[in-house]
């Protein structure tokens, strides 16, 4: 009999991160899945079941926006009755998130298996909402499915050894698969935003303590003063603190909608650098071979950092100029977190 897996998705990133996934496991395991609704605008949730060919989920929770307290009871309160009626062999959880957290906390009271895809990631500030998120996921968690040997080690250091195994980045998968789409897309996002390949950096900032003063002042500051011009799909969280603080990005900045997940990677491909605050697209960038800046002092994937692709410059104007206007590019590239097969490996875990 083919065992039960409930995967739960809640924003952007998880939806990238589940396709190649839930693609893997569709054949192999009776899935259900559960979007939490913490990502509710269409072009950073709704479109991507379109683009990546996910089936619509089993449940939706429609949890919306919040702080993080009330946004984590939600979803915990919503949750619990969908894995008590669906009765899972698996509970799959992607991240970092808060519907990360508050899924795994309601299946492990009620006794059902976690399993934690990105387990082991540390930047080892706890201020970070994502860093809290991730360690509590990871105690509580029965298959801990790291991307890479030092996520390993991570947990180790944590006395978790017990269901660890390295499997690579779901997420190196996505960028194998869809890729090649993004650059077959029927309009270009690069033409119709009249932009000419390596003219232009690729900017994304959403994450709360940058969407807060000083940052983001700095940020806007920064951004605003670079020479080379700079394409910034808005994220909803940081245009409503623009609006509440009075800011507007200016110079050379260029304010766009979100962008989908296939617009944003041919996007991606297209521009000198990305520059970021997100975790996810750090990693997009490495996969794609276009140098990151990240907008941060840490980073929980350190490997593109030693590697020489990423460059962490917090809110400070002068790194960022320094950074944008000679981005790394190192000639080597290493398979950092596996071959992009890192889906098979789950469901072959999850289903064995």
């Amino acid at each position: 009999m083919a065992p039960r897996i409930l995967s739960v998705v809640g924003n952007r990133p998880q939806f990238v991160k589940a396709a190649p996934l839930h693609l893997a496991l569709r054949e192999r395991a009776a899935l259900r899945v559960v979007d939490t609704g913490q990502h509710y605008d269409r072009e950073l949730a709704g479109v991507f079941y379109e683009e990546l060919a996910l089936d619509p989920p089993d449940h939706h929770l429609g949890v919306g926006s919040g702080s993080h307290g009330a946004m984590t009871a939600r979803i915990l309160e919503r949750i619990e009755p969908v894995i008590a009626f669906e009765a899972p062999d698996w509970l799959v959880v992607f991240g970092d998130t808060n519907s990360t957290l508050a899924a795994a906390l309601a299946a492990a009271k009620l006794g059902v298996p976690i399993a934690h895809v990105e387990a082991g990631l540390r930047s080892y500030d706890r201020s970070m909402p994502e860093e809290v998120n991730r360690v509590l996921v990871d105690a509580l968690s029965r298959s801990l499915l790291c991307p890479s040997d030092l996520a390993v080690a991570n947990l180790a250091a944590e006395g978790i050894v017990n269901g660890v195994e390295v499997v690579g980045d779901v997420m190196a998968d996505a960028a194998r698969l869809f890729g090649p789409v993004a650059e077959r897309l029927p309009r270009s996002p690069l033409a119709a935003l009249g932009l000419t390949a390596g003219g232009y950096l690729l900017a994304t900032v959403h994450r709360d303590a940058n969407t807060r003063q000083p940052a983001l002042g700095r940020l806007v500051h920064g951004l605003s003063s670079l020479a080379t011009p700079v394409v910034l799909p808005l994220h909803p969280r940081t245009r409503a603190a623009l609006e509440r603080d009075g800011l507007a990005f200016s110079g050379n900045v260029r304010v766009v909608e979100p962008a989908s997940y296939l617009a944003f990677t041919a996007l991606l491909r297209g521009a000198r650098a990305l520059v970021t605050d997100s975790g996810g697209a750090q990693k997009e960038a490495y996969y794609h071979g276009v140098p990151c800046i990240t907008l941060r002092r840490e980073t929980e994937w350190v490997e593109t950092v030693t590697s020489g692709w990423n460059v962490l410059v917090g809110d400070d104007a002068d790194e960022l100029a320094a950074a944008a206007a000679a981005p790394a590019r190192p000639g080597e590239r290493p398979s950092l977190y596996g071959d992009g097969h890192a889906a098979q490996r789950i469901a072959t875990i999850l289903t064995r």
